[in-house]
């Protein structure tokens, strides 16, 4: 009878000891996944910091390339953002130049990425809102796609006419 006890104890020990086994291991695979996901948002975000960084080298506007004092009017209206005639990257000079930008990234360890950039005018009393008229405000849109990421990665920032 004692020997059925100890036989019985014996079960339920190992069967605590797979239990936990299992959640450990659970545990430790998640634990993988997160770091893999965390690695890929990285990426993701250099990515759009690196051409964030590439656009603040350039100009507000067309207009602007040789500074000088200028109307709202005078910038380039907000139909036409984008690069002009014969511009290609990497010889934009102004912002908007980076309007409707695409460029697809795949280095090792940051393979099949897409960067992606709008440009709009922004509403001067509030830079959340995209403008349909020329402000002195540009808002910068950057996405980046990767079939590894579980949402795509945004950022925003807003240039002013004096922000370089």
């Amino acid at each position: 009878m004692s020997s059925n006890i100890q036989s019985m104890l014996s079960l339920g020990a190992l069967m605590i000891f797979g239990i936990i086994s299992l959640r450990f291991d659970s545990a430790v695979l998640q634990n993988t996944e997160v770091e893999v996901e965390n690695k890929v948002y990285l990426t993701a975000f250099s990515l759009a910091d690196d051409l964030l960084e590439e656009i603040k080298q350039r100009a507000f506007d067309e207009q602007t390339v040789v500074f000088k004092s200028i109307t709202t009017a005078a910038l380039t209206p907000a139909q036409s953002l984008g690069k002009e005639s014969g511009e290609v990257w990497p010889n934009f000079n102004d912002i908007d130049d980076y309007n409707n930008y695409s460029k697809p990234v795949s280095l090792p360890h940051a393979e099949n990425y897409t960067v992606i950039c709008k440009i709009h005018y922004a509403s001067e009393s509030d830079q959340n809102v995209i403008s349909t008229s020329q402000t002195y405000y540009k808002r910068v849109e950057i996405t980046v796609n990767s079939p590894y990421l579980s949402n795509e990665l945004k950022m925003y920032y807003i240039f002013t006419l004096h922000s370089k």
